[in-house]
């Protein structure tokens, strides 16, 4: 019998697609405390948040060192995610009001 995988990436094959070369900029997105931000996994970047936070939308609560501490909302819970630029993508609804 074989025994099942227990990795960080499991259940993700099609999750975590590949995508092509990544931009510089990217790396150097600026986010402001209170932004909304959806969270939009780049897997040719290690270091990621866990899979299940997939997709999921969050606001912005601080900053630690390069990445964003981002507070979702999981069922009931409040969870805190820390995820660095690459992974983050801002709500354009949220971005054009404070414009």
């Amino acid at each position: 019998m074989t025994i099942k995988t227990r990795g960080f990436r499991r259940k993700t094959r099609y999750k975590l697609k590949q995508e092509d070369v990544l931009k510089p900029s990217l790396f150097i997105k600026e986010f402001n405390i209170g932004d909304r931000v959806a969270i939009d996994i780049q897997s040719a970047c290690k270091k990621h948040p866990h899979p299940k936070f997939q997709g999921r939308v969050g606001k912005v609560i601080g900053k630690r060192g390069k990445a964003y501490i981002i507070e979702v909302k999981d069922m009931e819970t409040k969870k805190i995610v820390i995820a660095r630029p690459e992974h983050l993508k801002i709500i354009k609804s949220q971005a054009t009001k404070n414009k």
